[in-house]
C-alpha cells in the first residue's frame, strides 16, 4: 500500500481531504514532502519530473515575489496585482500540466506576512470563485506568516483566515516563532535568537484555537531555523523541541496520537540529512526548499554557458568554423533545459533524503 492508495484523486492537484490523508500518511510512515518554490513553467516541470521518476508526491509553491515573477517583471505590483495574477496563472498552469506526470501534487503558496495580506485576500477571492464552479478551491493550501507580530494577534488573525478557508476544506499553514535569515524579500537577519524557538504553550494554544475551526492546518514552528545557506555549525537547530511540543499537546488534549500536530520545516537549506530526519521523526510532513533549488538551477545554466562560451558569444562563427551557425547552442530550449536537469537532480536528492521517494 502506498500514499496514492489513500487518495481519492491519484494524480494532479489534490485538495481537501486528500491533502489531509496525504499528510496523515506521511506522518504515520515518517517521511516529509519537499515543498519546492517555483517561479516559472521551467522550474515547475523540473520539480514534477523528479517526483515522477522517484514515484513521490510533491508540493509546488509560489512566494509573493515568485508569483510576481510568474506574471512578468513588466507588470506593476501595486496592491499586489502582479502577485495575485501570477499566482493564479501558476495555479492554472500547474493544474493543467500536473496530471501528465502521474503523481499527486499539493498546490501551495509561501510566506504571507502582514504587509502582504492583500495578496492572500486576492488568492482567496480566486479560490472562492473557482469553488463555486468546481466545488473545490483553486489552490490546495496557503501559508499565512504573521510570526513577526504579537502572538495573540497572529493566532487570532490566522483563525479568521482559516474560517474563510474552512468551507472549501482548504489547508492553511501558519508560522509561530520567526525563521531567521533572508528569503525573497522577507528579512529576519537581525532578530533576537530567542525568537527562533517556539514555546510548547504557543503550539497548544494554536492547536486548540484552530482545531475548533477546521482540521486542515499545519504549524511552522521555530526550532532555530534560518533561511539561506550557512556553513555547518553556524545555525543551531533543535528539532528535538518539536518532539516536546508533540508530547505537550498530546498530554493536554488527551490525544491517542503520538504526534497530533502537523509540523513544517522552514529554513532547511544547508541542513544535515540527520537534522531533517530528526525533525521528520517528530511530525514534520513538509520541508521547504528554495535556496538550494535556486543554486541548482543556476549551476546547470552556468556550467553550460562556461563550457559553450565560444558557441554562444556570436550568432555565427565558433571553433568549428567562422561560418558555422550557433543556433542550436543559444536556443533557450537547450540551455534552460540544463538548468532543469540540475534542479531536477537536487529535487530527487531531497526526495531521497526525506524518505519521500517510492512512497506512491
Amino acid at each position: 500500500m502506498g500514499a496514492q492508495d489513500v487518495l481519492t484523486r491519484k494524480t494532479g492537484v489534490i485538495v481537501g481531504d486528500d491533502v489531509l490523508r496525504l499528510f496523515e500518511y506521511a506522518r504515520e510512515h515518517e517521511f516529509a514532502i519537499p515543498a519546492i518554490n517555483v517561479t516559472s513553467s521551467s522550474t515547475v516541470v523540473a520539480s514534477l519530473e523528479a517526483a515522477r521518476d522517484a514515484k513521490s508526491p510533491i508540493i509546488l509553491q509560489c512566494s509573493q515575489g515568485g508569483a510576481a515573477y510568474f506574471a512578468g517583471k513588466g507588470v506593476s505590483n501595486t496592491n499586489q496585482a502582479a502577485s495575485i495574477a501570477g499566482s493564479v496563472a501558476a495555479a492554472h498552469y500547474i493544474r493543467s500540466i500536473a496530471p501528465a506526470y502521474g503523481i499527486p501534487v499539493v498546490l501551495h503558496t509561501d510566506h504571507c506576512a502582514k504587509k502582504l495580506l492583500p495578496w492572500l485576500d486576492g488568492m482567496l477571492d480566486a479560490d472562492e470563485a473557482y469553488f463555486k464552479i468546481h466545488n473545490e478551491p483553486l489552490f490546495s493550501s496557503h501559508m499565512i506568516d504573521l510570526s513577526e507580530e504579537p502572538v495573540d494577534w497572529n493566532v487570532a488573525t490566522t483563525a479568521k483566515y482559516l474560517e474563510r478557508a474552512a468551507p472549501m476544506k482548504q489547508w492553511l499553514e501558519m508560522e509561530i516563532g520567526i525563521t531567521g535569515g533572508e528569503e525573497d524579500g522577507v528579512n529576519n537577519e537581525g532578530v533576537d535568537n530567542a525568537s527562533l524557538y517556539t514555546q510548547p504553550e504557543d503550539i497548544l494554544n494554536i492547536h486548540n484555537t484552530l482545531s475548533k475551526i477546521s482540521p486542515y492546518f499545519s504549524i511552522a514552528a521555530g526550532f532555530g531555523n534560518v533561511h539561506g545557506v550557512y556553513k555547518p555549525g553556524n545555525v543551531q537547530l533543535h528539532p528535538e523541541l518539536l518532539g516536546k511540543h508533540q508530547e505537550h499537546v498530546k498530554a493536554a488534549i488527551g490525544s491517542s496520537l503520538t504526534k497530533p500536530v502537523f509540523f513544517v520545516f522552514h529554513g532547511g537549506s544547508g541542513s544535515s540529512k540527520q537534522e531533517y530526519l530528526d525533525a521528520i521523526g517528530h511530525g514534520v510532513v513538509k520541508v521547504n526548499m528554495d535556496t538550494d533549488m535556486q543554486f541548482a538551477y543556476c549551476s546547470g545554466i552556468r556550467d553550460y554557458m562556461v563550457n559553450k562560451k565560444d558557441y554562444v558569444s556570436t550568432a555565427v562563427g565558433n571553433p568549428d568554423g567562422e561560418d558555422k551557425p550557433n543556433k542550436k547552442y543559444f536556443d533557450p530550449r537547450v540551455w534552460v533545459r540544463e538548468g532543469e536537469k540540475t534542479m531536477s537532480a537536487r529535487v530527487a536528492e531531497a526526495l531521497a533524503d526525506f524518505k519521500t521517494a517510492g512512497t506512491l
